[in-house]
């Protein structure tokens, strides 16, 4: 761990908190200008003016960066991403461009069953290596922390190469990665009609991926003709017994109560949400549960977007997060999302970094430690290239981050990549 002054930044933003921000406090952010920042032991143990903390610290002790004329903010926390899988497809992108349908791709060979096949071919090394270089991608955008999801074997030894994969990557990689089994992600053509079974053999794995410490999380895709409510709450209840926290892919494509059953069984977040009702909105921002909204998936597939607005207007906590995967939308860009979401889901940029930061900390269960630049958290910081965090919407499309910093160590700057 590294010793670290940051010092004379135009601006420090923050989401300030331990815990998830609801509704209009989502809008409220912290900002501290000429910002000073000391890091010890990769802990943040002072923040405020410059003029005012300079003289109490003896900067010998410490690796400085001057970050005057630049803003500092939290880093970017990804919460939900499929980044570990094999093959891609391009082919049935093109094919959606071309206006084929869903069921057309799918009778054309298309859909998860493609990820599947090139998943379990691909070799551990290989998978290592793939993984490797998505999650460069991500820190170039200022990501540091990022929640990685199986779900491309429907099998134990796939979902379990994967979930391996994933640990290999988080003890060599500076970035974070928190694993989540997804091993309900589709139903196998030899399990149509009997969905139920296949459950089954997905809870038959659960005690080994508990006992070696492979997932937090045990996640389903919740959606009609998929796994729907009764077999998803079966294998998430299944879940908690043995410890892992819960999440759902809720109500993406059909209303079908993805989201009432998130709030029930108190998971720690739904995801997607496009299609949520009034009365699943409204549970949510009861029980807490952390709406992540994935905008580049509904811009991939050109679907009407999550209602964000009114999610957080409703008093919901809403993170927001890629979707990264190799289908329905192939993209780990930040500018990206930020742009839906402040000109296409109406969120502010104040609720958007709160989204991306500390919300998108409470959907991984790490609101405690990360998302905000309060005292004694994880020194997750990125440094823009601009006075103001007002740029990231502003500059469209466009990557804005200079320096990343993790931990308290510099991991990457002006597009070279240090560790």
């Amino acid at each position: 761990m590294r010793n670290l002054i940051i010092h004379n930044a135009s601006e420090l933003v923050f989401s300030s908190g331990y815990e998830a921000k609801k509704g209009k406090d989502m809008n409220k952010l912290t900002r501290i200008e000429d910002g000073m920042i000391v890091v010890e032991n990769g802990v943040i143990v002072a923040i405020g003016p410059t003029h005012k903390l300079e003289s109490k610290f003896n900067f010998d002790n410490y690796e400085i960066i001057d970050a005057r004329g630049k803003s500092v903010l939290p880093g970017f926390v990804d919460s939900h991403t499929h980044f570990v899988f094999g093959g891609y497809r391009e082919e049935e992108f093109s094919w959606r461009l071309e206006g084929k349908s869903y069921m057309e791709i799918m009778e054309r060979g298309g859909g998860i069953v493609n990820s599947v096949e090139g998943t379990k071919k691909a070799s551990y090394e290989e998978l290592l290596k793939l993984g490797e270089k998505r999650l460069d991608s991500m820190m170039r955008f200022g990501v540091t922390t990022v929640e990685g999801k199986s779900g491309y074997g429907l099998d134990y030894d796939t979902e379990i190469k994967q979930l391996e994969v994933m640990r290999e990557l988080n003890s060599v990689h500076e970035l974070d990665i928190v694993p989540t089994f997804l091993g309900a992600h589709a139903v196998p053509n030899e399990y149509k009609g009997n969905e139920r079974k296949f459950i089954e053999k997905m809870i038959r794995i659960l005690p080994e991926i508990k006992e070696k410490n492979l997932a937090e999380f045990c996640d389903v895709f919740c959606e009609k003709n998929v796994f729907e409510i009764e077999d998803s709450k079966y294998l998430l209840e299944e879940a908690c017994k043995i410890g892992l926290k819960l999440k759902l892919h809720a109500d993406e494509i059909v209303q079908l109560g993805g989201a009432e059953l998130a709030a029930n069984l108190k998971a720690v977040s739904a995801d997607h949400l496009l299609q949520a009702s009034d009365e699943g909105i409204d549970m949510l921002a009861n029980t807490g549960t952390i709406a992540t909204l994935l905008p580049a998936t509904a811009f991939s597939l050109k679907e009407n977007y999550a209602r964000g607005r009114y999610m957080i207007d409703q008093g919901c906590a809403v993170a927001l997060a890629s979707d990264l995967n190799p289908g329905s939308c192939f993209t780990e860009s930040i500018p990206l999302l930020i742009a839906l979401s402040t000109l296409y889901m109406n969120l502010t940029i104040e609720e958007t970094v709160t989204a991306l930061t500390l919300n998108g900390a409470a959907a991984l269960d790490r609101a405690d430690r990360l998302g905000s630049l309060d005292l004694n958290k994880q020194a997750d910081m990125i440094i823009l290239e601009h006075e103001s965090y007002k740029f990231l919407p502003y500059h469209i499309g466009v990557n804005c981050v200079e320096t990343v910093i993790k931990n308290g160590k510099v991991i990457y700057d002006k597009g070279r990549k240090l560790c």
